[in-house]
């Protein structure tokens, strides 16, 4: 349903779509952080010797923090670092690998499906969960849990899925711990919070981004380290606005991707968003300059966007937070209620078996 768009994004606009308080998720993802660290060491986990690497096996929200992971570890990784987003694991997958597997109901059948390999093939296993099977079977075979707080959206809980994908990574000596650059980023992720939530100016970052992408599609391009916070940009917009959006990645958008813009007017309104970092080689960044350019002729906007902070956790962690904003004030803009998936609860029921 698309409507008028209200005169401002501020609380009283956000609360009059926002059924659940999404925004208020949203907005404590630096208390999410903290949080979820106490919940790692309240798992008591051990070391574990992983040699050929860590795999974080989940699906929508709850395989983000894995995702994510990847593009804030970057060159720091020591062995592979995947995700699984689908009923199998990598063939590859046995002993001398660790399996993280994230379900934030504990019913994902294709998470429970890889708990099920993961353990026949005798990997070493972790468990994210707020309960379900997932949280009975760990139990039931002795596999440590991280205990996850109810209440949230998956997609929501996505402090809570990198904290879990991070401190498993390190566990299993995939990359060094990063559990103090977690803590440092906190406070300024609530200080952005305030400045680009509801309760911020008109003219915040997040609600200027979000009106110049109303009634567009939008086409989100990360490069190297934010390539995965793309592809978050999308999947929040697709959830929270309902909305079609695309991700894609450099260099490997300018070897097919640009050929389309040029055209991309016929198809429609789209919009070309950038998620750049200072740390992107330079190579990355003349692509982004000229790649840019040359989209202009068939995007209705294009935008370039870079995180803030001296880390590059930091950094991709503020464009989680902006982008989950932006996805946010769409719904607004549009007058759709964030919380709602019908088109995915409609595919769960149709795959039930009878």
């Amino acid at each position: 349903m698309t409507s008028l768009s209200p005169a401002g994004l501020d609380g009283d606009a956000v609360a009059a779509v926002d059924s659940t308080a999404q925004a208020a998720a949203i907005l404590g993802l630096g208390g999410q952080l903290r949080d979820a660290l106490d919940r790692v060491d309240s798992a008591r986990l051990r070391p574990v010797s992983a040699p050929r690497g860590v795999v974080v096996a989940g699906m929508g929200g709850s395989a983000v923090g894995g995702r994510l992971a990847v593009g804030a570890l970057g060159d720091r990784l020591r062995r592979p670092l995947v995700g699984a987003d689908g009923y199998d694991l990598p063939p590859w997958v046995g002993e001398g690998v660790l399996v993280l597997c994230s379900s934030y109901s504990g019913g994902t059948e294709e998470t429970l499906s890889c708990y099920e390999q993961a353990q026949r093939r005798g990997a070493a296993v972790v468990a994210a969960t707020t309960g379900g099977l997932l949280e009975d079977r760990a139990r039931r075979d002795d596999v440590p849990v991280i205990p996850l707080p109810t209440g949230f959206q998956p997609r929501a809980a996505v402090g809570y899925s990198l904290v879990c994908a991070l401190e498993v990574a390190a566990l299993g000596g995939a990359a060094p711990s990063v559990r103090s650059e977690l803590e440092a980023a906190a406070e300024p992720l609530g200080a952005l919070a305030a400045e680009w939530g509801p309760g911020g100016g008109e003219d915040g970052r997040a609600k200027a981004l979000a009106r110049r992408l109303h009634r567009t599609m939008p086409v989100i391009t990360g490069t190297g380290p934010t390539a995965p916070v793309a592809y978050r940009w999308k999947c929040q917009m697709n959830e929270n606005a309902k909305i079609p959006a695309f991700a894609g990645a450099l260099p490997e958008a300018d070897h097919n991707e640009i050929c389309g813009w040029a055209a991309a007017g016929d198809f429609g309104e789209l919009s070309a968003v950038f998620l750049e970092d200072p740390d992107d080689r330079p190579e990355i960044a003349r692509r982004v300059e000229l790649t840019a350019e040359l989209v202009d002729a068939g995007a209705r906007t294009v935008e370039r966007v870079t995180g803030v902070g001296s880390e590059r956790l930091q950094r991709l962690l503020s464009l989680i937070l902006l982008g989950d904003l932006v996805s946010l004030y769409l719904a607004v803009l549009r007058q759709v209620d964030p919380v709602e998936i019908e088109a995915i609860s409609a595919l769960k029921a149709a795959l039930r078996p009878s």
